[in-house]
């Protein structure tokens, strides 16, 4: 028999019975961001995995399970990708697999309402550990060990500092920047594709395209290191406002 927690979690499905009601609620979690003020492409993911983290929900499957399927998923992207011939692309599938589980954990919890601290420090550090084996796939194709070191070393401190800022204080996200996880995921993706179709060219290519997709990934997470610095900055050092002062104009 389930615990009374447990069932009243997942009796609690059917109140969440509309779109705009699971919205209001992940904004909520996500420092005020409204996902139905989003771009088409973000409204349109969180919609499906809306719909999907619903059936998991009706299913009983737990979000904590879901992360750790994902985390699976990215720990067989390095092994995968490191073979020859077609499977690159393979690993590339499964790195869309893990960006699914990553965003059907968050649906399952919200909408069960067992979104939890511990799962919570869970989901962020699967998180990391996956990123750690989407750039020793980029290594182990032929990117060099000392490019795919920084680029875990950036992804790490990006999310460090928004983690940090939030402890400080800050109470939105601060900054959409150019190395949020999503941009990290789809660079990956596509470099992992890219070295497969190097590979039927040129057993050669796959290490040149590994570098180069690396260096990006470097690239776009300096600049979204120093956007989020630059909007850290300004939540943190802002006056605090008062109840009874007038909103700004």
């Amino acid at each position: 028999m389930a615990e009374p927690g447990h069932r009243r979690a997942y009796l609690s499905v059917d109140g969440l019975r509309t779109w705009d009601q699971y919205a209001a609620r992940w904004a909520g979690l996500h420092g005020g961001v409204d996902p139905r003020a989003s771009s088409v492409f973000v409204e349109t993911w969180l919609r499906l995995s809306y719909r999907a983290g619903r059936l998991l929900a009706r299913m009983r499957v737990r979000a904590s399970v879901v992360t750790t399927v994902g985390l699976l998923f990215n720990a067989l992207v390095p092994v995968v990708a490191a073979r020859h011939g077609y499977w690159p692309f393979l690993a590339a599938g499964l790195v869309v697999l893990s960006g699914l589980a990553d965003s059907l954990d968050g649906a399952v919890a919200v909408i069960t309402n067992r979104v939890t601290r511990l799962g919570y420090v869970y989901d962020s550090v699967a998180d990391r550990l996956g990123e750690a084996a989407w750039v020793s796939a980029l290594w182990l194709i032929g990117a060099p060990g000392w490019l795919a070191v920084l680029c875990g070393g950036l992804a790490w401190l990006h999310e460090y500092i928004r983690a940090r800022a939030t402890a400080a204080g800050m109470s939105e996200v601060g900054a959409v920047t150019l190395g949020e996880r999503p941009s990290r995921l789809i660079l990956i993706f596509a470099g992992l594709v890219l070295a497969g179709v190097s590979r039927i060219v040129a057993i050669d290519l796959p290490a040149g395209t590994a570098t180069i997709v690396a260096a990006l990934f470097v690239l776009l997470s300096a600049i979204g290191i120093v956007q989020l610095i630059a909007a850290v900055q300004v939540a943190l050092t802002a006056p605090p406002r008062r109840r009874d002062d007038p909103p700004a104009s």
